[in-house]
């Protein structure tokens, strides 16, 4: 199996190639975790399950997505993502990118 690098990083600002929306990662899988009849129902371009997939926060939303890499691109506005979660996972927002809040368990 090839080992798969993530082109996006938790706490990023993205923007979604299909459906038009901002957000920001908070989370990363190295490739597709989710069940076939999930990817079957959601998965309307058919990525690759073998490339990183992202845990996105919805902006003006208090959803949260799952998107394959290819579906995403680097936002060019440096405007924060309005969502209920970031204050849970994020400590701060500087020049286009979010602080992960550290919790010690």
């Amino acid at each position: 199996m090839l080992k798969q690098s993530a082109n996006y990083n938790i706490g990023q600002v993205i923007h979604h190639r299909n459906f038009n929306y901002r957000g920001v990662i908070v989370d990363v899988d190295p490739n597709f975790q989710g069940s076939e009849e999930w990817y079957e129902k959601n998965a309307t371009t058919n990525p690759s399950k073998e490339s990183p997939w992202y845990h996105v926060l919805v902006d003006d939303d208090d959803v949260m997505t799952y998107v394959a890499e290819a579906n995403l691109k680097v936002e060019n506005d440096a405007l924060p993502v309005e969502n209920p979660l970031i204050e849970e996972l994020f400590e701060s927002f500087e020049k286009g990118q979010y602080s992960h809040r550290v919790t010690i368990n």
